[in-house]
């Protein structure tokens, strides 16, 4: 297929070139009734921003240019099918959850996962068997399941309805899936990998493998997190013999609009256009710029640029995490670089991750300058040893189904080890949760709450001061 083609951006093009008058939604008519002050930034894009006209084509029922960009899609990517997704990778997690599983069925599940994938075990109703990721001695954070723990797990659970993992982590550590995949394949298993990171792990070397190539059934990418396409913008590829991709079409129109975002669609189209004409010169060119901004950042004292030395991990070329050196936690430094116009992806107790993009920057020496300026003057000593903590092996504690309709109550965080926790808590990004509803309230968690906030972690799910909600005793 001629990957240069972009169907869908190039019908929208010549839609609006032939100065249509328009009584349909969208209510600002390409553009003619829009807030004045406004008008100036959005109006380029507003005259492509349009809706399900006869020839335009229907993202729920494609039959012209989105089915032929989503083709172009599953060509580039060797899958049978892509998806476009313009509710962010939540949706395809969603989606492809409901497709796979049922109601009181067991599915295994990677503990350091997105919160949308616990969200659509909940609606489903499904009970998850949570396993647990490894610690990354070099990184601190929670990196991929190992092979051995999933083999325990599937002989425990063979009937289980699926395996769902993440990979890469939101640090772009990922690893080959293969063997897992295969195993879980002998079990007539199907695997569904959150793999939201790795939109462009297709170019192959030097980026980690994806879950793709890797013979995963279901696997969701968000492409506006790393290729140039729109907030919301995803693909979901479908690739299984195991799962009803009839079901999954079903879904994937529950939870999407019935209003699809045509410039997102657009840019998805172009996104992979842009990927798909990568050239080995090209990227050759970024991998070396990425190593001199590298470099560069390592002359500054109070940081360290950290990758894990674990031997299976392969990390992202465009994930670069800053490790503090310094007094200043990862929150501070990140806090320190926003005051100065440097916005970075996250922070953690003692990182800063940057997300490099799929491109070479062209003033990267000034950027790289402007970096040195901020943090150089930062004396590098540390303020205390490194606190480890990783979260206890999980287990749900009650059925979703017992959830419904029980009330709650909140209590401070330090009665709250032995309760049934009421909401999830999130530290947010990465958006993984340290507690799930449903589960017994440990001190390990309680510590590790206290110990963010301290730091200075954004909660994205509320905690009131220092009070936790918890569900009542029957």
């Amino acid at each position: 297929m001629d990957q240069t083609k972009t169907p869908l951006y190039t019908l929208l093009c010549e839609h609006a070139s032939k100065q249509p008058i328009s009584f349909h939604v969208p209510g600002h008519k390409y553009g003619a009734v829009f807030y004045e002050k406004a008008l100036f930034s959005f109006s380029p894009l507003l005259h492509l921003d349009v809706t399900e006209l006869s020839h335009l084509d229907d993202l729920h029922h494609p039959t012209g240019a989105i089915e032929q960009a989503q083709q172009l899609a599953a060509n580039l990517y060797g899958v049978k099918r892509t998806y476009f997704l313009v509710n962010g990778s939540t949706a395809g997690n969603l989606a492809m959850i409901a497709a796979a599983c049922e109601k009181n069925k067991k599915v295994i599940v990677q503990r350091n996962c997105h919160k949308s994938i616990l969200h659509a075990l909940h609606l489903v109703g499904a009970t998850p068997i949570f396993i647990s990721p490894e610690f990354d001695e070099d990184v601190q954070v929670m990196s991929f399941v190992s092979f051995e723990t999933i083999f325990n797990a599937l002989r425990e659970h063979p009937d289980a309805a699926a395996l769902v993992l993440t990979n890469p982590n939101y640090y772009g550590m990922g690893i080959d899936l293969t063997k897992i995949i295969q195993l879980a394949h002998s079990y007539r298993m199907p695997v569904l990998v959150d793999e939201a990171h790795g939109a462009h792990f297709v170019l192959g070397e030097p980026f980690p493998k994806s879950a793709v190539e890797c013979g995963a059934d279901i696997v969701v990418q968000s492409a506006h997190k790393t290729l140039p396409a729109m907030t919301m913008g995803s693909f979901l590829h479908f690739n299984s013999e195991l799962i009803d991709e009839r079901m999954l079409r079903y879904f994937l129109q529950v939870f999407q609009t019935s209003s699809p975002s045509y410039p997102i669609m657009a840019s998805l189209d172009l996104a992979r256009a842009y990927l798909a004409q990568q050239t080995r010169e090209m990227i050759d060119a970024i991998i070396e710029q990425i190593q001199l901004f590298k470099q560069e950042l390592q002359t500054i004292d109070a940081i360290h640029v950290v990758e894990s030395q674990h031997p299976l991990i392969r990390t992202d070329l465009l994930k670069i995490t800053l490790q503090t050196r310094s007094a200043y936690s990862g929150y501070e430094l990140q806090q320190l670089l926003e005051r100065n116009g440097i916005f970075t992806e996250l922070a953690d107790p003692y990182n800063v991750l940057l997300v490099y993009p799929l491109a070479e920057i062209k003033q990267i020496q000034a950027m790289i300058e402007r970096i040195k300026c901020v943090l150089q003057s930062i004396r590098s000593e540390r303020r205390n040893e490194r606190v480890r903590f990783t979260l206890p092996k999980h287990c749900q504690a009650v059925s979703y189904e017992w959830i419904k309709g029980r009330q709650t109550k909140k209590v401070p965080l330090h009665d709250a080890v032995g309760c049934v926790c009421a909401q999830m808590v999130v530290p947010y990004p990465p958006g993984i949760p340290i507690l799930l509803i449903g589960e017994i309230v440990m001190k390990q968690h309680i510590e590790l709450i206290q110990y963010l906030k301290q730091m200075g972690a954004y909660f994205q799910t509320d905690i009131d001061g220092d009070d936790i909600e918890v569900f009542k005793e029957a």
